[in-house]
């Protein structure tokens, strides 16, 4: 008889516990996401540091002109200075590993932003641009031809401090709409 209440109290719990799950209804949730680009034999572009202001680590790429970088030059200074206009030509290149044996006919697009407005962009040599000076890049990219990219830091009526910006690189198959 004991067992008999025991299995029928073990059914009316279960049956309580389905019945209050059958009436949730809605659920909302605010979440951030984030994503890193990895390595992978597939990818698309292919991003390198050219110069010690810029490094490639666990998938981003930072520039630090500090005296925190790692890289930075012993006796190079701070930083840069106020009222100021910086030229680094080849920061890093962009490169198309995604189609292999030279077949150049398959070029990728690539498109760069920044988001500050003291931060230029340009792709190719500085007297000889391929695309920029300016804060939105898109250019073409052939296999086996890296396009080296180059920042510009205007520093006019900047204040002492640190300053920080954000880029972003998108790319997609085919080359760019002219």
């Amino acid at each position: 008889m004991n067992k008999l209440f025991g299995l029928a109290l073990l059914m009316v719990g279960m049956l309580l516990a389905v019945g209050a799950g059958a009436n949730f209804r809605y659920y909302s949730a605010d979440r951030q996401a984030s994503f890193d680009v990895v390595a992978d034999d597939n990818e698309l572009i292919d991003l390198t540091a050219l110069q010690p202001y810029v490094t490639y680590d666990a998938g981003k790429l930072y520039v630090d002109i500090t005296q925190y970088n790692p890289n930075y030059p012993e006796g190079a200074g701070q930083g840069m200075s106020p009222n100021t206009t910086y030229v680094f030509e080849e920061m890093f290149e962009v490169s198309n590993e995604l189609w292999e044996n030279n077949q150049t006919e398959y070029p990728i697009c690539v498109d760069i932003k920044t988001n500050h407005e003291g931060v230029l962009l340009f792709a190719g040599n500085y007297t000889n641009p391929i695309a920029g000076p300016a804060n939105n890049l898109e250019f073409t990219v052939y296999h086996g031809n890296p396009v080296p990219i180059g920042m510009i830091f205007d520093n006019t009526n900047a204040t002492l401090g640190n300053y920080q910006f954000q880029m972003s690189i998108e790319a997609h198959a085919g080359a760019c709409e002219q």
